[in-house]
C-alpha cells in the first residue's frame, strides 16, 4: 500500500516593473514549471487568490543584483511589495534568491528549444522562464 505525502507548492516570482513572471512546483516540490505572467500592479491580488486556491508553503522572490554585487534599482520596488505581501499573506514564508543571469539563461534556453526570433521577443515568456529558472535553481541547491 502506498501512502502519499501531501506537501505544498513553492511559487517563484521574477518581479518586473511592468510585468512579473511566475513559476510553481508540483505539490511534491519536484518539478518547476512556468505558471503565468501578470501585470505587476495585479501581482498582489494574483498571489492572494492563488494561495487561497492552492496550498503554498513558500514564495521565492528573485533578488536582482548587478555585476558588482550591489542591488539593482528595482530592489526598492521589490522591498515595498514584500512588506505589503507579508501583511496580506502572513502565514506563507518568503525567501529571496539571487536572480542574476536568469533573463539571459531564459533567452538562451528559448534559442536552444528552437523558439524563433518572433517568439523570443515575447517578454512574457521570458519572464515565465526566468521565474522557472529561479525556482529550479532553488530546488537544486536545496537538494544538494
Amino acid at each position: 500500500m502506498f501512502t502519499f505525502v501531501f506537501m505544498s507548492r513553492i511559487v517563484a516570482v521574477d518581479f518586473g516593473i511592468k510585468k512579473t513572471g511566475i513559476a510553481v512546483t508540483d505539490e511534491l516540490q519536484l518539478i518547476a514549471s512556468p505558471l503565468t505572467t501578470v501585470k505587476t500592479e495585479l501581482l498582489l491580488e494574483f498571489l492572494i487568490n492563488y494561495t487561497k486556491d492552492e496550498k503554498v508553503g513558500l514564495i521565492l522572490i528573485g533578488q536582482p543584483k548587478k555585476w558588482d554585487n550591489s542591488f539593482s534599482d528595482i530592489e526598492v520596488n521589490i522591498q515595498e511589495f514584500i512588506k505589503v505581501l507579508m501583511t496580506k499573506i502572513p502565514d506563507i514564508e518568503i525567501k529571496r534568491v539571487d536572480e542574476r543571469f536568469t533573463s539571459k539563461l531564459a533567452f538562451q534556453s528559448m534559442i536552444a528549444s528552437g523558439v524563433g526570433k518572433k517568439g523570443r521577443r515575447n517578454k512574457e515568456i521570458v519572464d515565465q522562464i526566468s521565474a522557472t529558472i529561479i525556482l529550479q535553481d532553488y530546488l537544486t541547491s536545496r537538494n544538494s
